[in-house]
């Protein structure tokens, strides 16, 4: 594809991504509202909606045997969603508070499921041991954060030992809470998510094509374009919710879309298709990158445990970590 050609390529491709990306995750909160989800399973459903740019993007470069774009785009979008959701959040609002219970529980399973990838990634591990072990995490995650009041009451006089986990299941759902109801959804709700998927998902083989023609072209490495363009350009719906949320006091949310989406990147940006796709052999700067999103990770669940929350000074920490790894990507 001509330089000419392959930046309106890559702008279009980019607008059209972002705009379907918009309609698909309000059809998935009205869908949500439809089916009575629980806030912690509604949270869940929000993170993935705004997820769909960073996995779809992933996903095509796997299949167009682009492994370091696709692998680069789920690994950077997730250093870049803690900058952006957890730093600029406390940026925006001062103070991120979060409740400990929640965090533990939230946090515990986001650094489960990155220190799963980091093996996956690095070849410890192969695709199929991988997404079970990823799944004996996730899915439990998911049931308890789908449970019921009456549920959770029930739980606690069968098991008083499971009392810290009840607590820690409302605080999420609390956590999770955006103060958002919207309407349920309809016959036409279905129809605009399947068209918006397509497009997601057409634009998103617009993106890759184009980025890795123009990368080609300017002698930019497909691990630098993955890792820093697309990861970035591609998170720009979950940072836009952080901002939003951040201003109307709902900081706490943003931590557990942060965690749950870069949780999701995981599982269907990576590990599900590698059970098909080659991640390929994982270089230096890929390595780093894999074992950066784990350390940062840590530095998040620490901060927000020892501070109750995000102050400015941790969120300043934490844009700062991510200006140090995209200055080492860059100049590799």
């Amino acid at each position: 594809m001509a330089t000419g050609l392959a930046i309106p390529v890559f702008i279009a491709s980019l607008a059209v991504t972002l705009a379907a990306t918009v309609v698909f995750a309000r059809g998935l909160d009205r869908v949500s509202e439809r089916l009575g989800a629980s806030e912690g399973l509604h949270g869940i459903l929000t993170a993935l909606g705004a997820d769909a740019p960073e996995i779809a993007t992933a996903v095509t470069a796997l299949v167009a045997s682009h492994s370091s774009v696709g692998v680069g785009v789920v690994v950077g979008s997730n250093v870049f969603n803690l900058a952006a959701l957890l730093g600029l959040s406390a940026l925006v609002a001062g103070h991120v508070r979060i409740h400990r219970h929640g965090l533990l529980l939230n946090g515990g399973v986001a650094l489960a499921i990155t220190a799963v990838a980091v093996a996956l990634v690095l070849g410890r591990i192969g695709a199929t041991a991988a997404t079970l072990l990823l799944a004996a995490v996730f899915v439990p995650y998911v049931a308890l954060l789908s449970l019921r009041p009456t549920a959770i009451r029930r739980l606690v006089a069968a098991a008083p030992s499971a009392r810290f986990l009840a607590v820690a299941i409302r605080e999420e759902e609390v956590d999770m809470r955006t103060g958002d109801r919207p309407e349920p959804a309809s016959r036409r709700d279905a129809a605009a998510i399947a068209a918006a998927l397509v497009v997601i998902v057409l634009g998103s083989i617009g993106m890759v094509q184009a980025a890795t023609d123009l990368g080609e072209r300017w002698g930019v490495s497909d691990v630098v374009v993955g890792t820093l363009v697309l990861a970035a350009l591609t998170s720009l719906p979950n940072l836009l919710t952080a901002v939003r949320l951040a201003l109307r006091g709902r900081g706490a949310a943003t931590v557990s879309e942060a965690f749950n989406s870069n949780s999701l990147n995981v599982i269907f940006g990576i590990a599900v298709p590698a059970l098909v796709l080659s991640l390929g052999a994982a270089g230096g700067l890929v390595t780093f990158s894999v074992w950066w999103l784990l350390g940062m990770t840590v530095v998040a669940v620490v901060f927000a445990y020892v501070g109750h929350g995000v102050r400015r000074v941790e969120g300043a920490v934490v844009i700062l970590l991510y200006v140090a790894f995209a200055v080492v990507i860059a100049a590799r």
